[in-house]
């Protein structure tokens, strides 16, 4: 069987043979959750579950999310084009091409990005995929659980 040619058009990146195998960013479709701005989604395009890999557009004048943190999943950006700025707990950064930052797990500061100027910012997120993992929305800190295990309640023998 020959190898699939970077560039043509799969589901995944998983082959014939049952492994995963590398491939061009071009070819993961963008999506859309509501009116966000386009990204797409690496890590799961590529196998991944554990470890979330997005690659996301951020319009000028647009935010990337809401202002939040999480109490189980550490979560990375890095700029690959353009300048946005990150909101972090009270401060505000401007960041260009080439940096990073960590948020990790639990850091009670929210955090979200801002496309301050009037081209694309192009970044990468790369974040945990922990099922019971709380995101906290300050100021009010409203949280939202995506829980998925249940207890189970333990059985009275009488």
């Amino acid at each position: 069987m020959s190898a699939k040619k970077l560039g043509e058009a799969k589901i995944t990146s998983l082959s014939a043979e049952g492994f995963f195998e590398p491939f061009a960013a071009d070819d993961v479709p963008w999506q859309r959750v509501g009116n966000s701005d386009p990204f797409k989604r690496l890590g799961r395009y590529g196998g991944g579950s554990h470890v979330g890999v997005g690659l996301d557009v951020l319009k000028p004048g647009h935010f990337s999310n809401r202002f939040h943190y999480h109490l189980a999943e550490e979560e990375h950006i890095f700029i690959l084009k353009g300048s946005a700025t990150l909101h972090l707990g009270e401060r505000r950064y401007v960041m260009k091409a080439r940096d990073y930052c960590c948020f990790p797990a639990g850091q009670a500061a929210g955090h979200h990005l801002f496309n301050h100027t009037s081209e694309n910012c192009v970044f990468l997120t790369i974040g945990e995929n922990k099922p019971d993992d709380v995101a906290v929305f300050p100021p009010n800190a409203a949280g939202k659980a995506k829980a998925k295990t249940r207890t189970k309640k333990p059985e009275v023998k009488t």
